[in-house]
């Protein structure tokens, strides 16, 4: 009788035990994550035609904090060149790499599919055609102020709309026909936006200088234009994080579990197409981050969404930040396109996927 009793006891205290090693190994990932995007910064900030130690950086960014009395020795060249053309770089690189990936994560778990990525339902396409639009029918306007970043953020907000609107309307296996609409909806912006290249040719090098995305003039500009949307994007991600999980499962049992399925599937990539329309709208089209980041993260820290988006955050936007200081160095003075980098990490790494699919899925 004693016995007995002592067995629930003892699967409780397993179970506890189990839940303190899981938490205790999340933290651990977590830190190791910072780590990463800590250490992509001062790659990023301190590598470059101008060399800068890291010291002379730190005692820079101490001397802008009141009551510390810290003195810059960097010289006036030096300060501008951390200050306004490598940070502002630094952090876009980190906020368009952290929205693409954890999108891609996002994405990946509403449509139960390892091998999506964040512009599964015409994003990158509606935002093509709004670049490329702007680019041929006001060339001398597009890269004046905002309007490129607004007609490529308009373009993948309308294209994700109207794929979501097809896909929605049947009732049946809505997550197989919402991948049907988007690509329904992409080959179709696709051919109209080859129409308008072809009637204007003057402008194709221009277009597919967006199209294969670059950061080479990221201000802080560029940062305050798409710090509202990354934030708005990963607070919502984010805190559907444990909702993500149970939607793996299917939609009959997180339904079952208390979960709407249909108001959460559309709040959530609402949220993605939002972030990843953002990012598209400063940077181009990026691509490949949105798949091999999260897949990644899978691979060493295991594939619950409560630790996948906020290392996809912080694991995407180093990785993107790493990228581009391989862009703007291999071939220096030149540069490469940062979705030339990314696609020559990212296209054998999905080779490899799809050979073991079944084992990451």
């Amino acid at each position: 009788m004693a016995q007995a009793a002592k067995l629930p006891l003892t699967d409780t205290a397993r179970a506890d035990a189990r839940r303190r090693r899981a938490h205790g190994s999340t933290w651990i990932w977590m830190g190791g994550g910072v780590a990463f995007a800590l250490a992509a910064v001062l790659v990023g900030i301190t590598v470059g035609p101008v060399s800068i130690d890291v010291g002379g950086i730190v005692e820079s960014a101490a001397s802008h904090i009141p009551f510390l009395g810290v003195r810059s020795h960097l010289s006036a060249t030096d300060s501008a060149v951390v200050w306004e053309l490598r940070l502002p770089r630094v952090v876009l690189g980190l906020l368009v790499g952290a929205m693409l990936s954890c999108a891609g994560a996002t994405y990946q778990g509403v449509f139960r599919n390892p091998l999506v990525d964040p512009y599964l339902l015409g994003v990158a396409a509606g935002a093509g055609l709004g670049a490329t639009m702007m680019i041929a029918y006001a060339p001398g306007q597009a890269f004046d102020g905002d309007l490129l970043p607004v007609a490529a953020f308009a373009g993948g907000a309308v294209a994700v709309v109207i794929a979501y609107t097809i896909g929605s309307t049947s009732r049946s296996r809505a997550s197989a026909t919402l991948v049907l609409a988007g690509v329904t909806v992409t080959a179709f912006l696709t051919s109209i936006q080859t129409f308008v290249q072809q009637q204007h040719s003057d402008t194709l090098q221009a277009v597919y200088s967006w199209i294969l995305g670059s950061l080479d003039t990221a201000g802080w500009h560029d940062v305050l234009l798409i710090l509202p949307y990354a934030a708005v994007s990963a607070i919502v991600l984010l805190l559907h994080r444990r909702v993500l999980d149970v939607m793996t499962l299917g939609d009959d049992e997180a339904a079952a579990l208390g979960v709407n399925v249909g108001r959460t599937r559309l709040l959530l990539v609402a949220a993605a197409t939002i972030g990843t329309a953002a990012a598209v709208a400063v940077a181009g089209l990026i691509g490949f981050i949105g798949i091999i980041v999260p897949h990644f993260i899978r691979l060493v820290a295991g594939s619950s969404y409560r630790i996948v988006l906020p290392l996809s955050l912080l694991v995407g936007g180093g990785f993107l930040v790493l990228c581009d200081v391989l862009a703007r160095t291999v071939v220096a003075p030149a540069e490469l396109p940062i979705g030339v980098v990314t696609a020559f990490f990212g296209a054998p790494f999905f080779a490899v996927l799809l050979r073991t699919s079944r084992s990451v899925g």
